[in-house]
């Protein structure tokens, strides 16, 4: 099976498909525990004071927090890949995430600096996802989120591949789901 993924912060939408690009399962999956923050760096580790949630916390407090995130982010993606895998009966061949750049910090003190600090805590999530499938032995594919549909369209050769879904399996079937859904089609289409 191939799965793609729509992930937010603390959360995401999973859209698993056979390589022939029939939907056989869609979910949501919470990534965290819910007393955690969901963006950990930008609400209480960032630059700007509109966004933070309280006081903003020193290098080491952020690490801190930072740590129990991931820890948590880690639990919740392992238990939520195990659960797919058993619920179809197969392991997961590909998981697709939006990508990120492979310079990406990791140091704390300039991920809470502009521009890092926007983007860190959705990094966090597709890196501990990432690192769930590898440990599960699925090949782990990167798509650009404002060209996978097409590429998914033009790889299936119907312009109605990514709306179809909802036609069979009903609400919800939303932009997330399509996303979702592009990424597995071209990681199915790049597996072979």
């Amino acid at each position: 099976m191939h799965v793609g993924v729509a992930h937010h912060l603390g959360w995401a939408v999973l859209v698993a498909t056979t390589s022939d690009s029939a939907v056989i399962n869609r979910r949501r999956i919470e990534l965290i525990d819910a007393a955690l923050p969901a963006a950990p760096i930008h609400h209480h580790g960032g630059a700007h004071t509109l966004h933070r949630d309280g006081v903003q916390l020193d290098d080491g407090e952020l690490s801190e927090l930072v740590g129990r995130v991931r820890a948590s982010a880690a639990s919740h993606a392992e238990a939520a890949l195990d659960a797919l895998s058993e619920d179809l009966g197969t392991r997961i061949a590909t998981l697709s995430l939006r990508e990120w750049p492979a310079d990406f910090p990791t140091d704390i003190a300039v991920l809470r600096q502009t521009p890092w600090e926007s983007q860190a805590d959705s990094v966090m999530y597709r890196q501990v996802l990432a690192d769930e499938a590898v440990k599960r032995g699925s090949v782990v594919a990167f798509f650009d989120a404002k060209t996978v549909q097409d590429t998914a369209v033009s790889l299936h050769g119907d312009s109605d591949v990514l709306i179809a879904p909802r036609a069979i399996l009903g609400a919800p079937w939303n932009h997330d789901h399509r996303i979702a859904f592009a990424a597995a089609i071209v990681a199915a289409s790049e597996s072979e």
